[in-house]
This record gives structure tokens, sequence and C-alpha cells, in this order.
């Protein structure tokens, strides 16, 4: 075997074989780029008993619709409505695969960039426009929708993940059997979050614990400005077997796949099974979030070539090609899109403003003494500026 350039152990790339572009032999897809349905020896579209076709004509709703959540919003930020936008364009197959796969006791520990499970979790997307608006630190409830809020630390929220999901082991709702009461946790995370030391943690207490949690990685190639070539040198799925549990690399631009990967691990995680890393190989077609410039570290032919991958066009292709969708849908889901930007432009500009007091609520279940000593003092001073918070 071949040894590195310094004579320190083999070369990497005879092991673990070269980081591939279009993501390596060992990508899971189930439909291509073209829009045709192949298949896969370990991993199948199971719609559970529900007309395949219905499912993907779903799935190509829940697409679009996160789409124009995500044109808006970019929109809503460039005229000065929000503060800033974090945007998911060209990762909507991997979050509405992932979202779509969970059950309604399972629960999702998010980024701040889920706006498509958010939406498979029934969470208004104008909810998520506050946040960004600066109007509230998040105004939905996680206990409604089993979807947490969104974390800004990158990887704090595997932490949290995991230790929900221990909890989960120990009110006794893991390996019972009871498809209507076993529950599992997902935690979404991106590649240059792989990196953070709380991500690490997480994975060795869910390793250490067997606990019933999917890591989801949406690999979509940039930490900012950092490719993922300067993060690793082996593909990130690979990672997890340091850590003793299975790891899987899935197309993230294929919505399918995406699906079928992340209901198996989840059902291997509500049987008892332990942690699973999912490493959806996707691509992030706009910029980190609107305060960033793409054009300043990626070439536009990586851009170009991802959007022939584009994950919407690859299932509109395929329900069209196979006769499963006609003009009608397609015109009847713009329609709704269209409605649905409606809602997000006048919804925004409609948000109230927090009260100055607010900042005390919600801090602790229960109102400390030393807190409220701070927020009688600061009415006081409200109080001083006649209507400053009536």
């Amino acid at each position: 075997m071949t040894q590195q350039p310094d004579g320190f152990g083999p070369d990497l790339v005879e092991v673990f074989g070269p980081s591939q572009q279009d993501g390596g032999p060992e990508l899971v897809q189930l439909l291509t780029p073209e829009g045709e349905r192949v298949d896969h020896p370990d991993f199948r579209f199971d719609t559970g008993g529900v007309p395949e076709d219905e499912v993907i004509r779903g799935f190509y709703r829940d697409m679009v619709l996160t789409r124009r959540i995500d044109v808006e919003a970019t929109a809503l930020q460039r005229h000065g409505e929000l503060g800033i936008w974090a945007q998911l364009l060209g990762q909507e197959a991997a979050q509405i695969g992932a979202g779509r796969a969970l059950r309604p006791q399972d629960f999702v520990f998010p980024t701040y960039r889920e706006h498509g499970v958010a939406w498979c979790r029934g969470v208004d997307p104008l909810d998520l426009l506050g946040l960004f608006r600066g109007v509230d630190h998040g105004s939905w409830n996680p206990n409604d929708n089993n979807f947490g809020l969104y974390t800004i630390v990158i990887g704090a929220q595997t932490l949290h993940a995991t230790g929900y999901a221990m909890g989960l082991q120990r009110d006794g709702v893991v390996g019972t059997g009871d498809a209507e009461r076993d529950a599992a946790v997902i935690a979404h995370f991106g590649d240059g979050a792989s990196s953070q030391g709380d991500v690490n943690e997480s994975f060795i207490f869910a390793a250490s614990y067997n606990a019933p949690v999917v890591f989801f990685c949406q690999n979509n190639q940039w930490a900012i400005s950092e490719p993922i070539e300067r993060q690793t040198r082996i593909p990130l799925y690979q990672r997890a077997l340091g850590f003793g549990f299975p790891g899987v690399r899935v197309d993230g631009n294929d919505v399918l796949a995406t699906y079928a990967v992340t209901q198996a691990a989840l059902q291997r995680a509500r049987d008892g099974q332990g942690p699973t890393f999912v490493e959806a190989y996707t691509y992030r077609m706009g910029a980190h979030t609107t305060t960033d410039d793409p054009t300043r570290y990626r070439l536009s032919d990586d851009l170009e070539r991802w959007k022939l991958k584009d994950p919407i066009a690859r299932v509109e292709v395929y329900l069209r090609r196979n006769g499963l969708a006609d003009d009608d849908f397609f015109a009847a889901v713009q329609g709704e899109a269209d409605d649905l930007g409606v809602h997000l432009r006048e919804g925004c500009k409609a948000l109230p403003d927090p009260q100055p007091l607010q900042i005390f609520d919600n801090v602790y279940a229960e109102m400390t003494e030393e807190l409220a000593v701070q927020r009688d003092g600061f009415a006081d001073y409200l109080d001083s500026f006649e209507g400053a918070h009536s």
C-alpha cells in the first residue's frame, strides 16, 4: 500500500476512495437527475400503502412551496423587511424527504435553515420570519409540532437531540414494538457543523447509550466559504464508524431516496437499535445567508453543474414523463405558491414589534425573585417615558 508523501500511514485515497464530486458509488439514489427511477439493494421507496404517485405529487408540492418560502423571504430581506435570511435553495429534497419520513411522535431539532422540515411539521412559515425580522426568538411552541426552535449556535442542537433521545429511552417509548408509541429524534446540521466539538460529543453519548437519534447532515459542500475538501479527509458519513454506529450517504437532491433512507434510519432508532448518521449529499445553490456573497469563493461552473441536478426539476420530469401529473396539477401548485407568497409578504409587514417588557417573559418557567426585581425596575424606567410600553 502506498505511503502518504510525508511517510506517515497509508494513502487515504487508497483506503477510503477519492472525494468525488458526484457523491461516489456509495451514493443512495432512487431517482436520477434525468428523472428516471432506479433500484437500490438496501433501500426502497415504501409509501405505507398510499399510492406512490400520490406521495410523489405531494413531495413535488412540498418542494415548490418550500422554495417559494425561501424566494419570498430572500426578497423581503432585500427590501429591508428582514434583518437576515438563511437560504435553502437547492436543498428542498433533503429537507422534504427527511421531514415526511417522520411520525407525529418523533421530535426534530433543527438548525436555522430547516424551513422545509418546519413546513412538513405544520409550522406556519410566517412564524419563521418573525425570528429573522427580529420581533421574536421563535414564536412557535415546540411541543405543538414536535419541532424545536431554531438553533443559532452551530451544532448545539445535536447535544439537545441526544439528551432528548436518552429521555425517550427512560420514558419507555423506544423498542416496545408499538408503532403508535415508539419514537425517535432527528438532529439536523450542516457539513461545517460536523467539525464542532458539540457534534462529536453528541456522537459519543449517542453511541455509548444507544440513543434513538438520527444525525442528519446536509452536506451542501460549503461551510460558509470553506469547501468540503478542507473540512474532512474522508467522506463525512464514514466518520460514524469511528464512533461505533452506521453511516450512509444519500443523494440529497433525490427526495425519494432521502425519504427512504431517513425512514429506515428513524425506524432503526425507534426499534432501539441506536443512532445513525445520514449524509445528504446536496449543494447550496444560494448564499449561506443574505449577508454572504458566494461569487467570491466558488466557481460559476460548479453552480451550473449542480443546477442540472435540481431536486424539483427531476421530480417534475418524472411525473410528466410517466403521465402521473398534468398541466392542471402544476398550475394548481403554482397558484398555491402564489397565495403563499402573498401570505408571507403581507403577514411579515404586519408582524407587531415586541413590547419592551417582553424580554423578561419565557426566561424561566417561573419568575425568579431577582428577575422580578429587574423587571419592576425596568418598568419604572419605561414609565418615565409617557406611553412607552402602553
